[in-house]
């Protein structure tokens, strides 16, 4: 096992799940791809199974103060809503489900190098490796329930993720498009804040 391997877990559909991965957690149950256009005013997002098969799509209304955003299976039927709370010290989204579920997650501050995404409302929680850009999602009793990384260097924003617990792909799904946009909405902050200098 390389530290390549270790560190940058993302891979492409059709590749083998990263080996770091297995080792650590077992053998995926599925496996869901996503791909974006960075450079797009909107910020709608595919998800796709191994084959390229749209399996689910995420649609955010621009423009949108609050980061309104829908997604939908792929029989277009909706499975979630999320938006965002502005004017607070960290990121918060709220999320509502299809079945009436519904949960916060909020980025905790002061982690410079692993960030902590809490799941308020289900007792989940991320925690992610900005430097390799790999996150595991955590439920309660601390089992592994998927595990996302994304590809650095992209032009298309492409992540993979890894679900150990099927029954909760939905959620997983709207979980990931979730992380995306409070990934986006910091770089945007970053490179906002550096032009500023």
């Amino acid at each position: 096992m390389g530290l390549f391997s270790d560190l940058f877990r993302f891979r492409e559909a059709g590749q083998a799940p990263n080996e770091s991965n297995v080792q650590e957690f077992g053998t995926p149950q599925r496996s869901l791809f996503t791909s974006s256009k960075v450079l797009t005013l909107n910020h709608d997002i595919d998800i796709t199974d191994e084959n390229g098969k749209v399996m689910y799509r995420a649609k955010t209304k621009f423009p949108s103060l609050h980061d309104k955003t829908d997604i939908f299976d792929d029989r277009g039927k909706q499975v979630s809503h999320f938006e965002s709370k502005i004017m607070t010290l960290h990121a918060r989204h709220f999320v509502t489900m299809a079945d009436g579920t519904s949960f916060e997650i909020s980025n905790e501050l002061l982690h410079l190098v692993k960030d902590i995404i809490n799941i308020e409302g289900l007792g989940w929680q991320i925690r992610g490796n900005i430097i390799g850009l790999n996150f595991q999602l955590y439920d309660a009793s601390e089992n592994v329930i998927a595990v996302i990384s994304q590809k650095a260097l992209s032009l298309h924003d492409k992540y993979a993720i890894d679900i150990y617990r099927v029954e909760y792909e939905p959620i997983v799904v709207t979980i990931l498009v979730v992380l995306q946009h409070m990934i986006r909405d910091r770089e945007n902050a970053a490179s906002v804040s550096s032009d500023s200098d």
